[in-house]
């Protein structure tokens, strides 16, 4: 739905920044080196308010958001501005696909390092999961493409990755400014609040981790498929 439906609006509404890059002779391996910087920041973000923010101070985690979402804007400035201003390479898909990769790990490394720094362990293993099936969904299809099988399906490729997580960092910080950092709702018998503040951010997060696994192991599944209709 979301390529179908959302990639072509976010085009167009991009397209007379493209043409203006493209008329500025901007090359596309700047965009995506700028984007690379940008998910860097972000991890600064996140680290910077573990080492220096309060507990019940999320506002870090809405500004990396936000930065995050921009970071994925610039991820899809620079496939349009190859194509539209003929300036598509070989090198140019590969070094897009590395960088993609990195950027995405850095991303996770703050998150990571947020969440333990604030004594939120059981979401920082969901971030990690996350992170797994991140780069097995890439991966998987890379290593089946490259073996001559088709493996692009599934629900969490990398867009729907990064909104889920930019909207939903700078949903937490609107939520925290809004009701409260240490806004909590208990329940006697349990150890754990079953919602709290950071939720908004971690609840996510663990989808994600579920569903990015699932599309890593439905694209093996149909690269299986592939290989057996040549046999």
């Amino acid at each position: 739905m979301l390529k179908k439906y959302g990639q072509p609006l976010v085009y167009k509404a991009i397209h007379p920044l493209i043409a203006l890059l493209v008329r500025l002779k901007v090359k596309p391996n700047v965009i995506t080196t700028t984007g690379l910087l940008i998910n860097l920041t972000a991890t600064g973000v996140f680290i910077y308010g573990a080492e220096h923010g309060a507990r019940t101070d999320h506002s870090y985690i809405g500004y990396a958001g936000l930065i995050i979402l921009l970071g994925g804007l610039f991820d899809m400035i620079d496939g349009q501005l190859a194509r539209i201003g003929g300036m598509s390479t070989p090198f140019g898909a590969l070094y897009d696909s590395v960088l993609d990769r990195y950027s995405e790990l850095i991303m996770f490394l703050g998150i990571c390092y947020y969440l333990v720094s604030q004594d939120y362990f059981l979401s920082s293993l969901f971030a990690f999961v996350a992170m797994i099936g991140s780069v097995m969904v890439s991966y998987t299809r890379a290593r089946a493409e490259g073996l001559g099988a088709n493996a692009s399906g599934g629900l969490m490729q990398r867009p729907e990755r990064v909104i889920i997580i930019g909207v939903s960092a700078v949903g937490c910080g609107i939520f925290s400014y809004l009701f409260g950092g240490d806004f909590k709702i208990a329940v006697d018998w349990l150890a754990i609040p079953i919602f709290e503040t950071i939720t908004v951010f971690t609840f996510p997060i663990a989808i994600l981790a579920v569903m990015a696994n699932i599309t890593a192991l439905r694209r093996l599944r149909d690269g299986k498929k592939d290989f057996e209709k040549e046999d």
